[in-house]
């Protein structure tokens, strides 16, 4: 499932972390890459660990955790916390990859597996040219770039890119989420389901017809969940 979030972030939420980020230390995006990823890598991102670094991931953690849609979509059962990259000058373009099937976790003594991919993005469309995430979709590729402070979600198996940026920087944040239920497609239909459930809860509220259906959407979800 690809899911565009819009505005996870208010703008002076998103222009705070923007900010931070600006004036942190930006190393070689490279430094962090698997093997495959290191060969078509060629951004920057931000040193981990910093007080600031750990404060602007507090801050986006907060935001997904009170948006309805981001948790609706995702059934989260571990985040991890949100990196920052940034596309400009040389060091301006992602080829075609996979993210990595399990990610480290801050303090290295704990794995998470990589089952959404999530972009945040912090910089307005206008600020730079180029730089759109293309992902390889069912239906052909599907070309993103999106306005600041909204969010991108797609299943961490697709081969997706980042394209060149020919003039500005793009920044983003970006993550991955362990879901408590492992399908994509098993989300999907819990996703649609959930939505059905609200709009018939604000047009009818707790009938018997909607209290049926939410034990409907329950009872897949502790079929098929994982906690």
């Amino acid at each position: 499932m690809l899911l565009h979030i819009p505005a996870v972030l208010a703008p002076d939420e998103w222009k705070m972390v923007r900010a931070t980020v600006d004036a942190g230390e930006w190393i070689d995006g490279r430094r962090t890459a698997g093997e495959q990823a290191v060969k078509v890598k060629q951004n920057e991102q931000l040193a981990q660990g910093s007080e600031a670094s750990r404060a602007m991931q507090a801050l986006i953690l907060r935001a997904l955790n009170r948006n309805p849609l981001f948790l609706s979509a995702t059934l989260p059962r571990k985040v991890l916390p949100p990196l920052f990259n940034r596309y400009r000058g040389a060091a301006n373009h992602y080829g075609n990859h996979v993210d990595g099937a399990m990610m480290a976790m801050p303090g290295g003594q704990e794995r998470i597996r990589s089952d959404i991919s999530c972009t945040l993005f912090l910089a307005e469309p206008d600020e730079y040219e180029g730089g759109e995430l293309v992902i390889e979709d069912t239906f052909g590729p599907r070309r993103v770039k999106l306005p600041a402070g909204h969010m991108v979600l797609y299943p961490s198996t697709s081969v997706h890119r980042v394209e060149p940026v020919t003039r500005g920087a793009r920044v983003a944040s970006f993550f991955w989420v362990e879901s408590m239920v492992r399908s994509d497609e098993q989300r999907r239909l819990l996703f649609d389901l959930d939505g059905a459930l609200m709009d018939l809860r604000t047009r009818h509220g707790e009938d018997e017809a909607t209290v049926r259906l939410a034990g409907t959407y329950h009872n897949l979800l502790r079929m098929w969940g994982q906690t």
